[in-house]
């Protein structure tokens, strides 16, 4: 059985945003704009995706 994973794409700069926001992106591993990462779909990162959703693009 694969595990299933999730794209999340940084769209929006993170400059202006509140300190814990920046650290959701950092925790997420994105890194710069329009930056893309493949993570494991788990009840954290979903909540993570979540708290920062007006900042990502999330594709399954």
């Amino acid at each position: 059985m694969s595990e299933k994973k999730v794209k999340v794409t940084l769209v929006k700069s993170v400059i202006g945003t509140k300190q814990s926001h920046r650290a959701t992106v950092r925790g997420l591993g994105l890194r710069r704009l329009h930056h893309t990462v493949e993570l494991q779909d788990t009840p954290a990162v979903r909540g993570m995706i979540t708290k920062v959703a007006y900042l990502v693009k999330c594709e399954a």
